[in-house]
């Protein structure tokens, strides 16, 4: 029998996804990029961030990726393997199970303004409102296919109503058309202690409209060309839920959808030809 290397930074599903797209062996020349701490720089430009991208599960076991965000400041780091974050989860956030402790988390750091990104992952930690996040695995990601944006606080001045439908509103529809930033999270649970366990929180962009809407209930998910991880491909491969986030930049408005993915290996009269030959498929 084989033995498992717990220290192995790609897991099964990874390594499936790196074979399949050709890229050789990432783990020998990525490994140094992987961290179970937060390098300086890193640590300089979570505590700059006004919000962060947090994926992870719900209490069904299904996946989402959510929006947190604070005062100037909120993300603090006082030491390299953990990160503290002064937030407000609202309850009605599909996410808002992921945040007590013992929870696996993802999360992705991103600047707009810069095209900058760094993520990690690591354990919840919740306590009277407060919460922490013991970190287990890190790296960077280069700034491909992010779109330049700046941003300004504003004052709440209405509270609107979370909605939850079992398929995309005809306005909802419209605001993926003209997306070209979208998040996303997945995740994977694999021997216990497996430093490759856990969830990811990823960035996708490209020209508006580049996720396809099939239907009210299908979206169509262009996959370019990128730092052949393959973090979410082979998470999916493991474990088809899936989380997606989409921001509406003019109202701050949060389109949440949750699902299921199927990798096309081989997608024929693909809709993006910038993609690679794979694409993902939401239902």
């Amino acid at each position: 029998m084989t033995k498992l290397d717990l220290n192995q930074p790609f897991h099964a599903g990874e390594l499936t996804a790196q074979a399949r797209a050709g890229v050789g062996d990432v783990a020998a020349w990525a490994g140094g990029f992987i961290r179970d701490y937060l390098p300086q720089e890193h640590q300089a430009f979570h505590t700059s961030l006004p919000f962060l991208l947090v994926s992870g599960a719900d209490a069904t076991g299904q996946t989402w990726i959510t929006l947190v965000e604070g005062p100037e400041g909120f993300a603090r780091v006082p030491h390299p393997r953990l990160i503290e974050l002064d937030t407000d989860i609202d309850p009605t956030d599909p996410l808002a199970d992921a945040f007590q402790t013992g929870t696996q988390i993802g999360v992705l750091g991103i600047e707009l303004a810069s095209r900058r990104r760094n993520r990690f992952s690591g354990m919840m930690r919740a306590k009277d409102g407060n919460y922490s996040i013991d970190i287990e695995q890190t790296f960077g990601n280069c700034p491909q296919y992010i779109h330049e944006r700046s941003w300004t606080r504003v004052t709440r001045t209405t509270t609107v109503q979370a909605q939850r439908t079992d398929a995309l509103s005809d306005a909802q529809i419209a605001l993926i058309g003209v997306a070209d930033t979208m998040f996303i999270g997945s995740g994977h649970q694999g021997e216990t202690g497996a430093a490759s366990n856990g969830y990811d929180a990823s960035h996708r962009g490209g020209a508006p409209g580049f996720v396809h809407v099939v239907d009210g209930t299908h979206l169509q998910i262009p996959d370019y060309v990128g730092n052949n991880f393959f973090n979410t491909i082979g998470n999916l491969v493991s474990n088809p839920r899936i989380g997606l986030l989409f921001v509406d930049f003019k109202t701050g408005g949060l389109l949440h959808v949750t699902g299921r993915a199927d990798i096309d290996w081989a997608a024929q009269n693909a809709h993006d030809p910038e993609a690679w030959s794979t694409s993902r498929s939401i239902r």
